[in-house]
């Protein structure tokens, strides 16, 4: 039966094949892992609907599959065999006879030789004695006379990347098909290949997009040239932030079990200042602006797949101590690649903490169709004028880019402004609230 990719999301069209867990020729149970789908929300193993055999990969590691695609065909234990075609009729009085497709070609004496395909049913791999050779009946096997041989895609590719002529392969699969085991075990009894000549240095390296890099490229390549985007720089005074949560940190660890970063004070504050400023909470619609009614921050995470999204859902419901809790969880599970697909779906507004990077400003690129994103950057004492003196502060800055279709100047700074006033209310005398 051929199984298809299913739908995973309203906002998810197609996804990229990451990675087979299984192949041609293995037995599959049902649930158990088939594929890697990743998606441009979230990378997922996705489950054998059935238990059987895995004959046909039909989308390949690296290729972009709609929703409801068939990606491949599992041959199942109790699946009705295809009936064999009806018998040709019989010409009609005053013709001389039929002309029959697909068939053995039959002498006078009713006996056939070995049958040639057409063209159209015929695969061409390289040869090492040619440049081509066409696989369709090997001649040196007797049992296989009268039908062609199928191969899988993956068997195919070892062949050409092997230069291997696979009518010379006996099958060991269903109905005698070669297997990537039979190639691969054919190749392991052959004579090893003269080693190379040492080549010269290359002075460049290409190196292959993975699935999840190229759907990054794609997003934000669309968000630069759909959107226009403006982008503003404010500093903050949190050194009564920094002394708050150097006053916590320890008993919020023994307490809740997770670490008190600067992070869940910014969410709490980004949070309170979107209900304030609903503008920077929307997205643009082509002939309006579309308010979100709930508050999920989208907090970007650098994981060794690529950079990943978990959306914080209704933050402005959670304290600060909830932020921590869940934050971590998000953090932890996005690294490792357990988050599921709502937990990435729905965000409202993106923060990024660049400054975990070392960064002290920069200019980030929408998420889209979001209006607006926020970077917390580096603390960093500096001398700064307050009142008629100076002192030693720690200083952060944030950066904010915001769509220009939707707001302008002052609405964006009214925003910014509510952020950096809540942040820089927070002293040793307030509380985690």
């Amino acid at each position: 039966m051929r199984i298809e990719l299913p739908p995973v999301g309203e906002s998810v069209t197609e996804s990229v094949i990451g990675k087979w867990l299984k192949r041609v020729g293995d037995s599959v149970e049902k649930y158990d892992p088939l594929v890697e789908v990743v998606t441009d929300k979230v990378n997922m193993e996705m489950p054998s609907p059935v238990s059987g055999v895995l004959t046909h990969i039909l989308a390949q590691e690296g290729e972009t599959v709609p929703m409801g695609a068939p990606i491949a065909e599992i041959e199942v234990e109790d699946e009705v065999p295809a009936q064999p075609e009806p018998a040709a009729p019989a010409a009609p009085a005053g013709t001389t006879g039929i002309l029959l497709k697909d068939v053995a070609p039959v002498g006078p004496t009713g006996s056939g030789g070995v049958p040639t395909p057409p063209p159209s049913d015929l695969q061409e791999i390289p040869s090492p004695s040619r440049g081509k050779v066409r696989m369709g009946v090997s001649a040196s096997s007797g049992k296989e006379q009268g039908k062609r041989r199928r191969y899988s895609p993956v068997v195919m590719r070892l062949a050409e990347e092997h230069n291997l002529d696979l009518s010379l392969l006996e099958g060991t699969g269903i109905g005698g098909r070669v297997t990537k085991k039979d190639v691969l075990r054919h190749l392991e009894a052959a004579p090893a290949a003269p080693a190379p000549a040492t080549a010269p240095l290359e002075d460049e390296t290409r190196l292959p997009l993975t699935p999840t890099r190229r759907l990054i490229a794609a997003n934000m390549m669309r968000s630069a040239t759909e959107i226009p985007q403006a982008w503003s720089i404010t500093e903050v005074d949190v050194s009564g932030l920094v002394a708050r949560r150097e006053a916590l940190k320890d008993g919020f660890r023994e307490r809740e079990g997770v670490n008190l970063t600067y992070l869940p004070f910014v969410l709490k504050a980004v949070a309170e200042a979107l209900k304030e400023n609903p503008l920077v909470n929307s997205s643009w619609d082509g002939d309006a602006i579309i308010l979100k009614m709930r508050i999920n921050i989208g907090i970007a995470v650098a994981a060794p797949a690529g950079l990943i999204v978990p959306v914080l859902h209704d933050a402005d419901a959670l304290s600060v101590s909830g932020i921590a809790r869940r934050l971590d969880d998000l953090t932890r599970r996005a690294r490792a690649g357990e988050l599921t697909l709502d937990e990435v779906q729905g965000g409202t507004f993106t923060l990024n903490n660049t400054g975990a990077l070392g960064s002290v400003a920069s200019q980030p690129i929408i998420n889209h169709p979001q209006a607006a994103i926020l970077t917390t950057e580096a603390i960093v004492k500096r001398p700064v004028v307050v009142g008629d003196g100076i002192a030693i502060r720690s200083m952060m800055n944030i950066c904010f880019t915001f769509d220009h279709r939707i707001m302008d100047g002052a609405e964006a700074s009214a925003f910014t402004n509510a952020v950096k006033h809540r942040l820089e209310a927070i002293g040793p005398g307030t509380g985690v609230y």
